[in-house]
């Protein structure tokens, strides 16, 4: 029975990274064909970083990323504090509110977002996607933190207070401390689920504006470039590094108190 269950988590992970181990080994290939292995190669990685137009939507998507899941953050955070002090069937309401943009279909709130743009007659391009990341990533991290947020005594908030704290003082040196662990998963969410966002975007998005996902989408279009495929893995590594490093700090921390 326990080798049946090991052969079954065997095969759940075999499916799961079998596709991007895929990409890895093809990033490597020098033969541009998929199915034939021409020898080993970084020429791909060389060709990625001089493709201006790759780089552009690469740094657009960051800085759109890191911006909107920050914007988010701060909102979000601020949500938060603010539900918390509101009565139970409020509070209710409000959450069950702000779970709807997740279990929205993306399509339906891309085409949303652009006839609201339409109607205020904004222009699209990168205040438009901005305003949109912004927008669906408030939810996620909301979902974060409030956990957080109910596990936090108001005692020791008051008795700050008591103390002669001024409110914000008492929030940057009291709360703060404790509702940073889901403050941090918060943005990392925020920031993950902008950096992988295309329908949105899609919708969103001006003319002369790429992200890598809308990038990556025309560039298929035509025929998938090896160049992606190099693109994608590091990405991959990127992103398992950091799941690394940010799984790592907390057993270090309990490491230096033990």
């Amino acid at each position: 029975m326990k080798f049946a269950k090991k052969i079954y988590v065997a095969l759940i992970f075999l499916f799961l990274y079998a596709p991007i181990g895929t990409l890895i080994v093809l990033s490597f290939n020098a033969s541009k064909t998929r199915s034939k292995w021409g020898g080993f190669t970084v020429k791909w990685y060389v060709s990625l970083f001089q493709d201006e137009t790759i780089l552009q939507a690469l740094g657009m998507t960051l800085l759109i990323a890191l911006l909107s899941a920050l914007a988010a953050t701060v909102i979000g955070t601020i949500s938060c504090v603010a539900m918390n002090n509101m009565k139970r069937r409020t509070r209710a309401v409000l959450m069950g509110v702000t779970n709807i943009p997740m279990l929205n279909a993306d399509i339906v709130t891309g085409i949303s977002l652009m006839l609201l743009f339409i109607s205020f007659g904004l222009r699209f391009g990168f205040g438009t996607i901005l305003l949109s990341h912004i927008t669906f990533n408030i939810p996620y991290v909301i979902l974060c933190i409030m956990p957080k947020m109910k596990q936090f005594n108001p005692s020791v908030y008051e008795a700050a207070l008591d103390l002669g704290a001024s409110h914000i003082t008492a929030f940057f040196k009291v709360m703060l401390p404790d509702l940073a662990p889901g403050i941090l998963s918060g943005f990392l969410m925020a920031f993950t689920m902008s950096l992988d966002d295309f329908i949105i975007t899609h919708f969103t998005k001006g003319a002369g504006i790429d992200t890598l996902s809308t990038k990556i989408y025309t560039e298929v279009k035509k025929g998938i470039k090896p160049e992606m495929y190099a693109l994608s893995t590091i990405i991959f590594v990127t992103v398992l590094v950091l799941l690394f490093l940010v799984n790592a700090a907390p057993d270090k921390k309990q490491d230096a108190v033990l």
